[in-house]
């Protein structure tokens, strides 16, 4: 390989929400760059699917696993099956997540605040503590990657749980970097602005007000194509971001700055 500094190979990565969208963007580019993937999400069938799309495009090996990522038993045991087939993990993609019910904040309901706090937030801590420990047993470093949004530093109107959930995934990320720098464990965070994908692609596309959302708020004036986001991942999840850790890095066509 030219560039070593992202080479991959013999890593072992487990993508959550890996399956479809951006997280099967994220697990391919790991792929392509050499990693051994373990797809984890409740569709179990669709996570075969995408394994053996990946296994067949790149040659590495896959897993797939179903896993309830807002489980804490669940993501025990989808750990210690890793561990058990592979025997490591180097790279953690926290990629679940659901957008939840738009509504304004006093027509929601607990449910309506717990779903969207669970997929997004409660999952991060709870897979990223599991693969943390492992990786402090191996004395080998690892890497860690939180799938936050723009969301958690901008306000959007009927969308209290989803800013909230994206917002302390963001905070989580630098408290986990602080403590497990220790580990050389670094912990990064990748922030996506509008991103096209099979489930958005009508609202966008197929409507005025989609239309208008992407005239009016992203200055590049058009969606983000998950391709766009196979570089930054692969920067995080290799040696080539060693000196990085608690960086939320913001991929939005410019969105935030404008």
């Amino acid at each position: 390989m030219r560039l070593p500094y992202f080479d991959l190979s013999d890593k072992v990565a487990i993508i959550s929400g890996g399956a479809t969208g951006i997280g099967k963007g994220i697990a391919s580019c790991l792929a392509e760059a050499g990693a051994n993937v373990v797809i984890a999400a409740r569709r179990l069938e669709k996570c075969q699917e995408t394994c053996k799309e990946i296994e067949k495009e790149t040659g590495v090996r896959t897993l797939a696993c179903h896993c309830d990522v807002t489980k804490a038993k669940e993501i025990e045991d989808l750990v210690q099956e890793v561990i058990k087939i592979f025997g490591q993990v180097d790279i953690l993609v926290n990629n679940s997540g659901i957008g939840g019910s738009e509504k304004p904040i006093l027509k929601m309901n607990e449910g309506d605040w717990d779903d969207v706090l669970d997929t997004n937030l409660k999952s991060v801590f709870l897979l990223s503590r599991a693969v943390a420990k492992r990786m402090i047993e191996r004395n080998k470093g690892g890497k860690i990657i939180n799938v936050a949004s723009i969301g958690g530093v901008l306000g959007w109107s009927n969308m209290s749980a989803y800013c909230s959930s994206k917002g302390g995934c963001i905070q989580l990320t630098r408290v986990m970097a602080l403590e497990w720098v220790r580990y050389n464990i670094q912990v990064n965070a990748i922030l996506p602005g509008y991103i096209e994908t099979p489930m958005n692609k009508e609202l966008f596309f197929a409507t005025e007000a989609g239309k208008r959302v992407i005239e009016n708020n992203i200055p590049m004036k058009r969606l983000g194509q998950i391709e766009e986001l196979k570089g930054v991942a692969i920067l995080l999840a290799s040696q080539a971001s060693s000196f990085m850790t608690g960086s939320a890095v913001v991929v939005d066509g410019g969105q935030t700055v404008w």
